[in-house]
């Protein structure tokens, strides 16, 4: 009777959350697809939208590395999933009054913060229910919800550009879904409280396979500074006439569509057939960068749908692969350091990826595919007890 309710507990959590997440990509995705265009529509170059986009990341990321060790160390989990959620949500809106794009790049960061600050507490609880219903479907599901509402909030901004013909009413219509965001996390916060380890910091080992983590640790690394960020997609459909503002964000909401299809089949997969699901799901987003960049008219618009796989790779693949081999002690403290290292990459690669976008695309095309290829080996070796083994 009691494996039943705990799965219960956790299938509950798993959607409660699901649906916290649904509005915050609703909101903060929304804005994510307009960002390159906004920032070139304000003035900035490819240069500067790439270390715009890879230093929010970098920022996101680093601090996940802190928030994961506060989290663990005070036990105050949920304290800080509010307060993340609230920056996270405060800034997305908050773009409508950017009027030049050193504003709007604060802006950027800001909300990649808030993110970051929320996002090692969110994990781990998700990777302890993912102990009784399968990691991969765990994430998957999350992943799922997650995509719906980013494939709805760029819509809403894209129907917002096209009827009012300016960013700044896009941006506004996104208040909506992010004060919804902070209504739905109340229960949400309630159920994962009872999930949560009552002594996070009990002795044993961190680990159930270190070198595993680390083989996922450098090969998200390196996927992290091969992958293109969709604002670098943006700023080049709007320098080269690819399309309207507002059939940008249509495109990043049929790249959120295609995420939201394919996180719980590639969640599933992973849980079943392993690793290689992973392999599989980077050759589509090599291929997606070559598309995007190299392609004209519809070629490009392909890419740019495809480019959502990536997204599901990094937000619910990998995490999985990492909660499989972390044990129940500092599970947020654990997938903070791999944030780190991940959100380094990031930055170095994005900030590279718009230096070439100036100069050469593709340099930045050959750079993106060969990194991302370098990073399969990484995955193809189960943990020594197996990559979807239940957490100790």
């Amino acid at each position: 009777m009691r494996l039943p309710r705990i799965r219960s507990l956790a299938t509950r959590f798993v959607v409660l959350m699901g649906i916290v997440n649904l509005f915050a990509d609703m909101a903060y995705e929304g804005a994510r697809g307009e960002v390159g265009a906004f920032l070139n529509h304000l003035g900035a170059n490819a240069t500067a939208v790439g270390l715009i986009a890879g230093g929010g990341e970098l920022a996101g990321y680093a601090i996940r590395s802190v928030a994961g060790v506060l989290a663990d160390r005070t036990g105050r989990y949920w304290i800080e999933a509010w307060v993340g959620y609230i920056i996270n949500m405060f800034c997305v809106p908050a773009l409508a009054l950017a009027g030049s794009w050193p504003a709007a790049a604060g802006l950027v960061i800001g909300e990649r913060v808030g993110r970051g600050i929320r996002k090692p507490v969110v994990s781990s609880v998700i990777a302890e229910a993912g102990r009784e219903i399968g990691s991969g479907r765990a994430f998957g599901t999350n992943e799922l919800m997650d995509q719906i509402g980013a494939t709805t909030g760029p819509l809403i901004v894209a129907f917002t550009i096209a009827r009012t013909g300016n960013f700044a009413a896009g941006f506004a219509a996104l208040l909506v879904p992010a004060a919804l965001t902070l209504v739905a996390l109340a229960p949400a916060s309630r159920a994962g409280a009872k999930i949560m380890p009552s002594n996070p910091n009990a002795e044993g080992p961190r680990l159930r396979d270190p070198r595993a983590f680390w083989r996922y640790a450098i090969g998200g690394a390196l996927i992290a500074a091969g992958f293109v960020d969709f604002a670098l997609i943006s700023y080049r459909f709007q320098r080269d006439h690819i399309g309207s503002a507002a059939s940008i964000s249509v495109w990043y909401a049929v790249a959120m569509f295609v995420a939201a299809i394919s996180a719980p089949l590639l969640g599933r997969l992973l849980d079943k057939r392993g690793n290689g699901t992973i392999g599989v799901a980077i050759v589509v987003t090599a291929l997606a960068t070559a598309l995007a960049f190299l392609g004209n008219g519809l070629t490009a618009e392909i890419g740019a749908a495809l480019w959502g796989v990536g997204t599901v790779v990094q937000d619910s693949l990998l995490l999985a692969l990492v909660a499989s081999v972390i044990t129940l002690r500092r599970g947020a403290t654990t997938f903070g350091l791999y944030d780190l290292i991940f959100g380094v990459a990031w930055f170095a690669g994005s900030a590279l990826e718009g230096a070439l976008l100036d100069h050469s695309i593709p340099g930045l095309v050959v750079f993106s595919i060969a990194l991302q290829a370098i990073a399969i080996p990484f995955f193809l070796t189960r943990s020594a007890s197996g990559s979807q083994a239940p957490l100790q």
